[in-house]
């Protein structure tokens, strides 16, 4: 088990485990850290030069959104994720936005498939997991227009 974990282009998604632990999954990789999945997006965002606070009220101010707010992890390299349930929630998950190929409904829960391939089953429903992405790639359209002037 990892101490401290910097998300990078090739995270796919943070997943609690129990307080305080979280599964990491990479395209390539599947390991275990000792934070939860909101402080590794803490510390993520730290390293880049912000905060997650920071982070969520510049999405506050960029799209109006101030409830399960997709982050701007790494702007240059749109590193862009989004929270699948409240981040104060200890069984929020945080999916990388730009790594998803596909999602669909499977029962009550939603099913994610990343562009390397993997499967995420989460335990949200399919209009849920929708709006969260929906949100997210307005949070990242915003910023490439903004990119653009």
């Amino acid at each position: 088990m990892f101490e401290t974990y910097e998300i990078n282009s090739s995270t796919l998604a943070i997943v609690p485990i129990t307080e305080g632990i979280s599964k990491i999954i990479e395209e390539d990789n599947v390991f275990t850290v000792s934070k939860s999945p909101t402080e590794i997006i803490d510390d993520s965002c730290k390293y880049f030069g912000s905060s997650y606070q920071g982070r969520f009220e510049g999405t506050k101010r960029l799209t109006g959104i101030n409830y399960k707010s997709p982050i701007i992890i790494e702007e240059t390299r749109n590193i862009i994720f989004f929270p699948t349930s409240s981040p104060r929630f200890h069984n929020c998950t945080w999916v990388a936005l730009n790594q998803i190929d596909n999602f669909e409904k499977i029962k009550n829960n939603s099913v994610i498939t990343f562009k390397s391939g993997q499967l995420l089953k989460l335990e949200i429903s399919y209009g849920s997991l929708e709006n969260q992405i929906l949100r997210a790639t307005r949070l990242e359209s915003i910023l490439k227009k903004r990119k653009e002037l």
